[in-house]
């Protein structure tokens, strides 16, 4: 790789966080941790990650193109693709660096903690009806999705554009979402089009689509082959990051200390709540600590209805008694995934699901 073409770097012992992350965490936010209480999270609430500026759009100019090795090359303004049949996908969609500043050494970017996660109902057009209209030539292997957000990373003037293969394109609960919670798109979250990917990492929802391009060989560009990979060191490869691996978030229970945010709460009975997903696998169980790990429990789960890739509730109840305590959860899925008690490192700091760890003190 050439000095431009690394991925960021990771910081030496004992920095800081630097001023140029506090930009970053100032520009983008996460989700308070009580905000897991709403089915829906309201859109001012949702987790942001902006890789460079909101770009302004005007619908009235605006257009979606499809082209590349498809049959019939398409060109369609908002209007025309607010006519067609829609759908709507409840998602809970999670940032792959979410848990990225609690690495050790910690890998400089976007420094998130655990709240970088949101769920929507994103109502569009299915992709996969807009590349059947297209015509899918027999040597496409890629679909590639350009965004109007423009900047640069490592020395790389770039749109943000990333792909999906032929076979995840066209799977049934692909997206070109124009809504988020039954109402246009927020500037911040891609108006007027973004890409829905369900069970993906955020990275591939790309927002403010613009271009649509199917292509015959694998993509290569900087998104896809230089930025999310999961990699030990790097001068080597990686494997790119994909689908988003279980995980459980508990509500954080009584009231905070300002600081520190350590949780006060009272001696007796509480119920724990929190939601859980995974991307990969549907959930078979969650499981809560309120001893640091030690020991874990059953929690009950609500049923997902027709909500496959959104977040589930649950519950444990738990009696608080005087002193510290630490509590958690975490999830397991149908592939045999469970969290790990701590996160495996990697370069960018991407894909870390270990457990959540909450300090509780219980007064007397």
């Amino acid at each position: 790789m050439g000095e431009f073409s690394q991925p960021a770097r990771v910081a030496d012992p004992g920095e800081g966080i630097s001023v140029e992350e506090l930009v970053l965490a100032a520009r983008n936010h996460g989700m308070p941790l009580e905000a897991l209480r709403y089915d829906l999270t309201p859109p001012g609430l949702h987790y942001l990650l902006i890789h460079y500026d909101i770009p302004a759009l005007d619908t009235r100019t605006w257009r979606l193109t499809v082209g590349g090795r498809v049959g019939q090359p398409l060109t369609l303004d908002l209007d025309q693709l607010r006519r067609r049949p829609s759908k709507t996908v409840r998602v809970t969609m999670e940032c792959a660096g979410n848990g990225r500043a609690r690495l050790t050494p910690r890998p400089v970017s976007q420094p998130w903690l655990v709240e970088a996660v949101g769920t929507a109902e994103w109502t569009g057009v299915p992709l996969p009806d807009v590349l059947d209209e297209a015509g899918l030539d027999p040597s496409a292997v890629d679909v590639v999705f350009t965004g109007a957000d423009h900047g640069v990373e490592r020395g790389v003037e770039q749109d943000y554009q990333r792909s999906l293969s032929i076979d995840d394109a066209t799977r049934p609960e692909m997206l070109l979402a124009y809504e988020m919670n039954g109402t246009p798109l927020l500037p911040q979250h891609g108006y007027p089009l973004r890409l829905i990917a369900p069970g993906w990492y955020g990275m591939a929802h790309v927002k403010w689509l613009r271009d649509i391009s199917v292509v015959d060989a694998r993509f290569t560009g900087y998104q896809q082959a230089v930025a999310y990979r999961l990699r030990r060191s790097a001068d080597e490869p990686g494997e790119p990051v994909t689908r988003i691996r279980p995980r459980a978030l508990l509500i954080p229970p009584g009231y905070p200390d300002f600081m520190s945010r350590t949780r006060i709460v009272r001696p007796g009975d509480h119920l724990l709540e929190g939601r859980a997903w995974s991307g990969q696998a549907p959930l078979t169980a969650v499981e809560v600590s309120t001893d640091g790990g030690l020991t874990w429990q059953p929690a009950t789960m609500a049923e997902p209805g027709d909500h496959r890739w959104a977040w589930q509730r649950f519950t444990f109840p738990w009696r608080a008694t005087p002193g510290q305590h630490t509590l958690s959860a975490r999830a397991h899925d149908a592939n045999r995934q469970t969290q790990p008690a701590e996160p495996a490192w990697n370069q960018g700091g991407f894909a870390n699901n270990a457990i959540q760890r909450i300090r509780a003190v219980c007064l007397s």
